[in-house]
């Protein structure tokens, strides 16, 4: 394809596909990428011999739908919570200068950044379009593209090192997304992975009593893990996870720590629609969206310190092994 909808040339006027209908476009294509250095989007399908057509999940297509469109809002509320662990899980892919590093679920790009300024050689993908631009403004050094689990545009054992901070809680099929990650790790190479951890860390769970407490439900559009593809979300139910997958000498620890925002910060996220949480509480009618944020501000006073700084405990699980 070489022009828009309307006839305009590549890299002016509007993208030749609709960011929020990309999740349609997913599970139709093999591959899809964003040339971040002339803003436009370009689908290609591609036959990959002997591997088959990924079709996307309920899971999947919720996902997609759910993150279209919030970069920015994902940067002003919950991304500075999410950076936490990038300095461990580079240490335990034994990310180093001149190693080829993988970034899956880039998001806003902190994990591509870090790896860039250890001197890694950096490839990032996220399925959201506006991730992918933040994270090529994060990380110009690298080669950032459009890409969703479980099917990657990269070749086998293509790098050194992978690493996947909180992304396998957006992905249908995790135990598919893991193999995928070690297909495109050489031998040898290291797997580092995050999740949140279950039950939540009383931090983690705030937003969630103030749901609760003001009477909302899930809404019926929002589809959980289908129940074959789940696993524990603890050390041993995540070590088996990626054991399943192949990966050998695997470590699974527990990271816990204070996450210090505000209370109009981190209520900014769920406002905007961001994430699950977010979906749940804009699904609302305005009364029971009033009602939520009343909870909230009075659940927040037992974490609110000096200056009025809320620090929330959090806690997420950490897993590494050896493709």
């Amino acid at each position: 394809m070489t022009t828009t909808s309307d006839g305009a040339q590549p890299g002016f006027g509007r993208p030749m596909i609709d960011a929020g209908n990309l999740y349609l476009i997913l599970a139709a294509v093999d591959q899809v990428w964003v040339s971040v250095r002339t803003c436009r989007v370009v689908a290609a399908v591609v036959v990959t011999q002997g591997r088959g057509r990924v079709v996307q999940t309920a899971f999947d297509e919720s996902e997609r739908r759910t993150w279209a469109g919030q970069a920015d809002a994902y940067a002003a509320s919950f991304a500075k919570l999410c950076a936490y662990p990038v300095p461990r899980l580079l240490d335990a892919a034994e990310v180093r200068e001149g190693a080829r590093v993988l970034d899956v679920g880039t998001g806003t790009g902190s994990i591509a950044a870090a790896a860039c300024e250890r001197g890694a050689k950096v490839a990032a993908v996220d399925a959201e379009p506006g991730m992918v631009a933040c994270a090529a403004q994060a990380a110009p050094e690298a080669d950032v593209r459009l890409a969703a689990l479980p099917r990657l545009p990269f070749a086998d054992h293509e790098f050194d090192a992978v690493v996947g901070n909180f992304v396998l809680n957006h992905v249908g099929r995790p135990r598919a997304a893991l193999r995928e990650l070690r297909r495109v790790t050489r031998p040898g190479g290291r797997i580092a992975v995050t999740i949140w951890a279950v039950p939540a860390a009383v931090g983690q769970a705030l937003l969630g009593r103030a749901v609760q407490a003001a009477g909302a439900s899930r809404p019926a559009h929002l589809p959980a893990l289908a129940p074959e593809e789940d696993f524990p979300r603890t050390e041993q139910g995540m070590a088996a996870l990626l054991g399943d997958a192949g990966l050998l000498d695997v470590v699974c620890d527990t990271l816990v720590w204070d996450h210090r925002t505000t209370l109009e910060e981190w209520w900014s996220g769920p406002a905007a629609g961001v994430a699950t949480i977010g979906q749940i509480v804009t699904s609302q009618n305005p009364m029971v969206i009033a009602e939520i944020k009343d909870h909230f501000e009075s659940l927040c006073a037992d974490f609110t310190g000096p200056g009025g700084v809320l620090v929330l405990p959090h806690a997420a699980l950490m897993a590494h092994g050896q493709a």
